[in-house]
């Protein structure tokens, strides 16, 4: 998100308090969303890797971030660790922000049949899966009245991207449990909903062989014919997480100009 972009101010998210997962830069999906929960009013608390400290802590700073805390998503009783810190610290928590996922380069490039390893698939099911498990049973401990939980995801778990592969199938089972969560954090008040953004230049696209042109094609079939917005993805998770998205649970809801639901372009497209 640009410096001179104006998020809207407003109260929505006043009196809340929350964990965002996984800033890495400014160009982070996660911190678009921040930006807009701080916007309007919400008290803020970020959980992110420890190498990405240099960056993440000036940002905060910027939102008057209340408390920063490290995980490793592949450490046993990492991410448990950082949301009972981070609650502690805000003194609550009414949302968490889950923007986390990882895959080895080897699994996200060439053959999905061939390339996909054990060991890969297992970590990529670890850090983009699990982690969303763990961290939603962590907060939901401290939501005492209630709350909303969302989780990044892409259209690679509905259809089949070059060179998405092995992170394709973590996003295919991270969407299913969102609905199993969901499910069962319901009776306590507690909402848990995915956003599947359109393809944003970010730290994660660029490690994707041919991370440029799917930008590219995703503005070129979609049907708002533009880019997915880092605005409009924080408008989304605004409203799921505020009390706007009150009665929505276990759903994916798709901020990608349109392009999920084109089917085949016109002759002057193709």
């Amino acid at each position: 998100m640009a410096d001179d972009d104006l998020l809207p101010t407003g109260d929505l998210m006043r009196g809340k308090r929350g964990i965002v997962m996984g800033v890495a830069n400014r160009n982070s999906i996660a911190w678009g969303i921040a930006s807009q929960l701080a916007a309007q009013g919400a008290e803020l608390a970020f959980a992110y890797m420890e190498v990405n400290e240099k960056r993440v802590r000036p940002l905060g700073e910027s939102l008057g971030v209340k408390a920063y805390v490290t995980f490793d998503a592949l450490q046993e009783g990492s991410i448990d660790q950082a949301v009972s810190a981070a609650g502690a610290a805000l003194g609550g928590v009414d949302f968490l922000v889950h923007s986390i996922a990882y895959a080895d380069r080897s699994q996200i490039g060439g053959s999905f049949v061939e390339n996909a390893s054990r060991a890969g698939f297992l970590q990529a099911m670890d850090a983009s899966v699990y982690s969303f498990v763990d961290a939603s049973r962590s907060a939901a401990r401290l939501m005492t009245s209630g709350g909303s939980i969302i989780t990044m995801t892409f259209l690679g778990s509905e259809r089949a991207i070059p060179n998405y592969n092995t992170m394709g199938v973590a996003k295919a089972a991270l969407e299913a449990s969102i609905r199993y969560i969901a499910r069962d954090l319901g009776p306590r008040g507690i909402r848990v909903n995915g956003i599947s953004a359109g393809a944003i230049r970010t730290l994660s696209l660029a490690g994707i062989q041919g991370g440029r042109g799917m930008l590219a094609q995703g503005r070129a079939l979609s049907a708002l014919k533009e880019d997915t917005s880092t605005e409009g993805v924080a408008g989304c998770a605004l409203w799921l997480l505020s009390d706007l998205g009150r009665s929505t649970t276990g759903e994916v809801v798709h901020v990608d100009a349109g392009f999920h639901m084109m089917g085949l372009p016109s002759e002057d497209e193709g």
